[in-house]
This record gives structure tokens, C-alpha cells and sequence, in this order.
């Protein structure tokens, strides 16, 4: 009996206690209504990245590097007073020391007659103009022609300079003759003589 009693007192007391936590709870979870919210025009926000003048300094300006002036020509040799040519250096004709008769129609024996004749090159006697004062310089050769026709044993009989002796030399060794024919054969011709004129300087 007694616990039946108990039983009914605490139902009333169970039931107001689930009331009072279930009236709290309500309380805490229950959100009022939020006030509404005015509309205000668009607010745009546009990024835009501004160069100071500090960093357009710090970047570092290209700039074309200068081309050194090109150093002025030398000057012009002028070729027309020393380029030696067939006026300007002249090879005489050779000078024999014999009458040779050259041949004819009933007799075919000739003398050696010459058939190229290179003038000496300015290279070979450039360094021998030491002015600009025209004069004529002469080396006298004496040399041999063999039966090829070839110039062999070139020596000087006489210079006015001889600075232009090997000039003259190396211009004759480079001759081509027709060889000296006797009875219908060729023969070496010994002691042929020229003059080489070396005519150098002034206003060509």
C-alpha cells in the first residue's frame, strides 16, 4: 500500500516537472523574427593593380648598346704612279752583242726572241720608293734562254738603285722566249741583254 501511495504522488509531481523542461527548452531553441534588411544600391568592387613610381624605377630600361664608329680607311695607294704597267715599267727590247742573221725564206735559223714580258710587280719594290718625286730607276740583266725557251741565269750587269735589282730579276725570270733555232734545232742562247726601266713617283 505504501508503495502505491508513493506512486500516486509522484505522478502529478513527474507530470509538472516534464511541463516546466518542456516550456524551457521551447524558450532556448525558439528564434524571433529577423527584421528585414533594406535594400541600398549595388556596391561594386573592382581590383585594379596601380604602378607606383617606385616600381616603374625599379625596373630595369633597356637601352641599345652604342656601336663603336668603324675606324677610317687607310689611305689609297695611288696605283697610277707606282702600279707598274707595260708604259710605266718598260722592258727594252734586248740588245745582242752579235749580228744574228733571224732567218729568211732559203735560211730558217732565228735568235732567241722574246715573247712574253711580265713587268716587275709593286710588291717586289714598293719599299724601294721612298718619295713622291717621279724619277726613272734602269737595272741592266743579262741572262740565258734555253732551248725550251725558258730565262735561266739571271744576273745584273748594272742599277742606278739597287734596290730594284731583285724586282727585275724575278720579273725576267718569268719571261717566255722562242728559242734560238739553228739549222732547224733549238739551241740555247747565252749573254742576252735588256734594260728594265722602273719609272716611279709624281703625278701619274
Amino acid at each position: 500500500m505504501a508503495s502505491i501511495f508513493r506512486s500516486v504522488l509522484g505522478l502529478p509531481v513527474a507530470a509538472v516537472v516534464t511541463v516546466f523542461l518542456f516550456l524551457l527548452m521551447y524558450g532556448l531553441v525558439r528564434v524571433d523574427q529577423l527584421p528585414e534588411v533594406e535594400e541600398s544600391d549595388d556596391i561594386n568592387i573592382n581590383f585594379q593593380r596601380n604602378l607606383t613610381d617606385s616600381e616603374v624605377r625599379n625596373q630595369k630600361v633597356f637601352e641599345r648598346p652604342a656601336l663603336d664608329q668603324p675606324p677610317p680607311p687607310p689611305p689609297a695607294i695611288n696605283q697610277q704612279n707606282f702600279q707598274p704597267q707595260v708604259d710605266g715599267v718598260q722592258a727594252v727590247a734586248p740588245t745582242f752583242e752579235a749580228n744574228v742573221d733571224i732567218g729568211s725564206g732559203f735560211n730558217p735559223d732565228r735568235d732567241a726572241q722574246p715573247i712574253v714580258r711580265i713587268p716587275p710587280q709593286l710588291s717586289d719594290f714598293q719599299r724601294c720608293i721612298r718619295s713622291d718625286e717621279q724619277k726613272t730607276e734602269r737595272v741592266v740583266l743579262e741572262f740565258d734562254v734555253t732551248p725550251e725557251g725558258q730565262v735561266a741565269n739571271v744576273r745584273v750587269v748594272g742599277s742606278t738603285d739597287r734596290c730594284y735589282e731583285r724586282a727585275a730579276i724575278r720579273s725576267a725570270q718569268r719571261w717566255k722566249y722562242n728559242p734560238k733555232i739553228v739549222d732547224g734545232s733549238p739551241e740555247p742562247r747565252f749573254g742576252v741583254r735588256t734594260t728594265i726601266e722602273f719609272q716611279v713617283g709624281g703625278e701619274g
